[in-house]
């Protein structure tokens, strides 16, 4: 599994899905525009990390997108997947753009029965790791 983080541009939010993705056993790929993962703020927030998972590109890693949108998605404990997948999450304020939806097989959302209409784009990249693994242990 790969979070592909498109101009993910806050470097405490880049750090902290490391750390989510380092916990549930997948990479990263970053876009152009994604804050250096080795700047000292993500550094801080990976704790340490950084070290451990692998990083590539945005375009490297092969396996079914899955675009993790906001709303309007199948919602994500209804995702049907097997075999390599690449969750493509998109900056805070923008989102991911129509050309990389474009390239996304599906689109999730993560339910929010509480009423919020959206998710910090850490807090909603650990919670889609953590569906994802506890439905596919390894």
């Amino acid at each position: 599994m790969t979070l592909a983080l498109w101009r993910v541009g806050d470097p405490g939010n880049v750090g902290t899905l490391l750390r989510a993705a380092d916990a549930f056993g997948a990479g990263v790929a970053l876009s152009d525009g994604c804050a250096d993962p080795g700047g000292p703020k993500a550094v801080r927030a990976s704790m340490g990390s950084l070290f451990r998972v692998p990083l590539s590109g945005f375009d490297e890693p092969s396996g079914k997108r899955i675009a993790l949108v906001p709303s309007s998605g199948i919602p994500l404990p209804e995702l049907q997947f097997d075999g390599d997948l690449m969750l493509v999450l998109g900056a805070e304020r923008e989102g991911l753009p129509p050309e990389v939806l474009e390239r996304c097989e599906e689109r999730v959302s993560i339910p929010q029965p509480g009423g919020g209409d959206s998710l910090n784009v850490a807090l909603a990249g650990a919670i889609a790791l953590y569906e994802l693994a506890r439905r596919n242990p390894a």
